[in-house]
């Protein structure tokens, strides 16, 4: 079957969709309406209780997260090498470097615009927007220090890892931070806005 695959502009969602244009997947995307609650639809929460993106429907089921999604693109693609697969450590820490950026770096940046997830108060939503250029930063400070291999996230190799640093270093400018204080970030960030399936899956936007 084709698989489709549910985003919305300008969210993660970007970086599983990159890793679907790398492996030349079949897929037909299905682009999710958030600027009138689509996502909070019966239609919608049937595919993905969560009510959030991405979220890729399969002849096996739907996998939500990108983490999971990234995986599964490229374990079920190993000839166009997006992982270390053969390496179970070295693929381990492919995994813990995206699961930082889901679980550390996105959550800081959702303190920009989510901040009803954890406070009810103005007052602490004004607060958590303050701390975001501080918290951003100091996340890429440490993956420009201490993650990043280079030229690629993994070091020699292209990765998914690296759809998935494109997509949220893209969202430094809009949150205080200048992205050329990371001259390792900054130079990748050029580099995958070259790739043709980023331009691909960017176009889709």
């Amino acid at each position: 079957m084709t698989m489709k695959f549910f985003y919305g502009p300008k969210t993660c969602a970007l970086a599983s969709r990159i890793a679907l244009e790398e492996a030349g997947a079949s897929y037909e995307p299905v682009r999710v309406d958030f600027a009138s609650g689509e996502q909070t639809k019966p239609a919608y929460l049937a595919v993905n209780p969560k009510g959030r993106v991405p979220a890729l429907v399969t002849d096996r089921g739907v996998l939500t997260e990108n983490v999971a999604i990234l995986a599964f693109v490229a374990q079920s693609h190993p000839e166009k090498k997006l992982a270390p697969l053969a390496d179970p450590f070295a693929f381990a820490e492919m995994q813990a470097f995206n699961s930082y950026l889901a679980s550390t770096v996105h959550v800081n940046h959702a303190h920009k615009h989510r901040g009803a997830r954890w406070a009810t108060e103005e007052s602490s939503f004004l607060d958590m927007r303050r701390k975001v250029p501080e918290t951003m930063a100091a996340s890429f400070r440490l993956i420009e220090t201490e993650f990043f291999r280079g030229p690629w996230v993994m070091g020699e190799a292209y990765s998914v890892a690296d759809a998935y640093l494109f997509t949220v270093t893209r969202w430094l400018e809009g949150d205080g931070v200048d992205v050329a204080q990371f001259p390792r970030v900054a130079d990748h960030m050029k580099r995958m806005g070259e790739r043709p399936a980023v331009q691909a899956a960017l176009a889709g936007e």
